[in-house]
């Protein structure tokens, strides 16, 4: 292992005229909900660990890029990070402040510290050597600096939900009113009064639009694809928790229909509604395309009054106002892009088996977690908070076991070498 890091500094001394540090454990790069749970078990493991983020706080895509009425989708069992519950007195679906309260005593509770405003701008494998090299550029005020981690072992924890997305829209520059992205929004205030398309059906197009109706906004809702809608609760009860129990005793598709019936018993028919369901059931979608089915919380009760209008997909903007593909045109005064995210892998790391084009590991669930070389990736499993603690656990206990070998090793090749110099006297 010294070795071969020598040889690493030797073929490349120039470059280490930079600041570079060795680190004695993984690397996490993302210090979101995947990357504190990884850091967590890694803890308990004894491993030590540097986790990079981009940003200055942890957890930035909840502290900076959502909503102020944000409240967690599923029941808060389900959403909850290894080895630590949440606080008894949170409600069953915590709100926005409750969640990023609760990661913040998360990172205290487990000692994370991760080392912020540092974004790696590449991440490379030295075949030579067996190391990670993962450079980046740390700000401080004006001042960058670029910076190099060398490691045995690299976890990307950078997530589903990296950058937005901003479709290319016809005319759209030409608009003229006020045009955001879903995660500049943060409530519907300064909107009251307002014609507003909402461009997305997903769960945060639906609240946006929810949101801005109760801030006396009017908001156009741009359906541009088929949508499964469902109730959050049936009869009291967590859709999804139903889904979950009976996953564990009927097949997928039996799951599926019954979720249908039940949300058609719940909410009636929204196709009339211009809600037109997928021919693939919630659940099917959901693992084949990561399509998140929409949980209802009090959107669809505003489609069905008027007050939410659905639109069909757009054909072109022009100032101020927008065509649609039926040939409506409407007069509005501002837009809202909830138009979702997408991972930023392929912009940073240099490799090309473990991670597609798109990002996501092309190994399908639930062998995405470990690629080759010591790279691991976790939250992207399109399976939300659970599916990252279960990624988090797996590659803890993997490294775990990897760095008690090496560091085993390691003190043998020492004691030998001791023996050896000790026997020369």
């Amino acid at each position: 292992m010294d070795q071969s890091l020598f040889r690493l500094v030797d073929q490349e001394q120039d470059s280490f005229q930079r600041k570079w540090t060795l680190v004695n454990g993984p690397v996490i790069i993302g210090a979101g909900p995947s990357g504190l749970a990884t850091a967590a078990c890694l803890r308990e493991q004894g491993v030590p660990f540097v986790v990079l983020e981009r940003a200055e706080c942890i957890a930035s895509l909840w502290q900076k890029r959502t909503y102020d009425r944000l409240k967690l989708h599923l029941p808060k069992q389900f959403c909850q990070l290894p080895k630590l519950p949440f606080p008894e007195d949170f409600p069953e679906y915590p709100a926005r402040k409750q969640f990023i309260e609760y990661l913040e005593s998360y990172a205290k509770h487990f000692d994370i510290n991760p080392k912020f405003n540092e974004c790696v701008h590449s991440a490379r494998y030295d075949e030579t050597s067996g190391f990670w090299r993962v450079k980046t550029i740390v700000t401080s005020g004006s001042n960058k600096t670029e910076f190099e981690y060398i490691c045995r072992w690299l976890v990307v924890a950078t997530g589903e939900n990296a950058e937005r997305v901003v479709p290319d829209i016809q005319g759209l520059a030409e608009f003229g009113g006020e045009v955001i992205h879903a995660c500049e929004y943060k409530s519907g205030e300064k909107f009251q009064g307002q014609k507003v398309l909402v461009v997305g059906c997903g769960n945060s197009g639906m609240e946006v639009s929810l949101d801005l109706c109760n801030y006396n906004a009017s908001p156009s809702m741009v359906v541009r694809s088929s949508v499964h809608v469902l109730p959050r609760e049936v009869y009291g009860k967590s859709t999804f928790e139903l889904a979950v129990l009976m996953m564990k005793w009927l097949p997928l598709w039996l799951v599926d229909k019954l979720m249908l019936i039940l949300a058609w018993l719940v909410l009636g028919n929204v196709e009339k509604y211009g809600l037109k369901r997928p021919s693939m059931g919630p659940l099917e979608l959901k693992n084949t395309k990561g399509k998140t089915p929409v949980l209802d919380i009090g959107a669809l009760k505003k489609i069905k009054s008027g007050d939410i209008n659905v639109v069909p997909a757009i054909k072109r903007f022009s100032y101020r106002q927008v065509e649609l593909v039926n040939g409506e045109k409407l007069d509005i005064d501002s837009v809202v892009l909830a138009t979702g995210y997408r991972s930023n892998v392929p912009s940073w790391l240099q490799e090309g088996e473990f991670f597609g084009e798109n990002g996501y590991p092309k190994a399908p669930f639930p062998h995405g977690w470990k690629g080759n070389g010591g790279l691991y990736a976790v939250g992207f499993t399109r399976r939300g908070l659970s599916g990252a603690s279960s990624d988090a656990m797996r590659i803890a206990q993997d490294i775990g076991k990897l760095w008690k070998d090496e560091t085993k090793q390691h003190k043998k090749i020492t004691i030998a070498c001791h023996r050896q110099c000790i026997s020369q006297f």
